[in-house]
């Protein structure tokens, strides 16, 4: 998210401001806290696929007022679903505990009753040690995943009609995965399927979700949010997976160039 054009977008009316950390790429999260308190607005971090990223000297899920995770089975950390969100807000911590359990509040002879319309948002005990046993070696894990990056980026710097993305100044990524971004005169979507027909399973970089057809409905244009759309249309996954060989990773390179030479 762009601190500058969110500045230009929030008012008095704004209630929460929510950037994402794409691919585990933090945002600029002290200038978008900045931009939010100014109206009084709290920062809520989508920070699902940034598990273990630094930027500003502070790991993500520290920034803002909330931070959001994920431990969806592509996540730096599984427990095949489920989420974690965390604060230092101690009536937020309160508030969230009482809502993932149905609303239930125990009182002190041990009856339950149902104070607020809650849900059922509890990690079960044997996802939950799968995901403690991975948090445990999640510095080797991201150490792993960081190898493999440099890896593409050796590789695929330089390369024509490929832009390889750069972590700013104080910022760590976890890379939960490797983006890279193709030149618009190039198709992305064919470049995908040709790698695909080859074994290769590459995939969209990421999505703009006001081009999506729910929010088209709303009206929305995809010149409405010209970043997100053109990324939408640009950018490919590639392979990256626990332990990757560094053979695993040439082919996939030349599993790419030989889908953008086609073209």
């Amino acid at each position: 998210m762009d601190p500058e054009l969110a500045q230009s977008l929030v008012t008095e009316r704004t209630r929460a401001v929510v950037p994402v950390d794409p691919f585990g790429q933090p945002a600029d999260h002290l200038s978008l806290e900045k931009v939010a308190h100014d109206v009084g607005a709290r920062v809520v971090v989508d920070a699902a696929c940034s598990l273990g990223a630094v930027r500003d000297h502070r790991r993500c899920g520290s920034h803002g007022d909330m931070g959001c995770f994920s431990f969806h089975p592509r996540k730096v950390v599984t427990c095949g679903e489920g989420g974690m969100v965390t604060t230092d807000d101690p009536d937020f911590a309160a508030r969230l505990r009482l809502l993932r359990n149905h609303g239930a509040q125990k009182s002190s002879s041990g009856i339950v009753k149902f104070v607020d319309i809650g849900y059922n948002y509890r990690l079960g005990e044997v996802p939950a040690t799968l995901g403690i046993e991975q948090i445990r070696r999640l510095d080797q894990i991201l150490s792993d995943r960081r190898r493999t990056a440099a890896l593409y980026d050796r590789e695929l710097t330089g390369v024509t009609g490929i832009s390889v993305l750069i972590p700013p100044k104080d910022t760590v990524w976890s890379y939960q995965s490797y983006v890279i971004v193709l030149d618009e005169s190039l198709d992305r979507d064919m470049a995908i399927g040709l790698m695909r027909s080859t074994g290769v399973e590459a995939t969209v970089g990421t999505y703009a979700c006001h081009e999506q057809p729910a929010h088209r409905r709303r009206g929305y244009q995809p010149g409405d949010l010209p970043n997100s759309y053109r990324y939408a249309n640009t950018t490919i996954t590639l392979p990256l997976v626990p332990r990757m060989s560094s053979r695993q990773v040439e082919r996939v390179i030349e599993t790419l160039l030989s889908a953008i030479e086609t073209q």
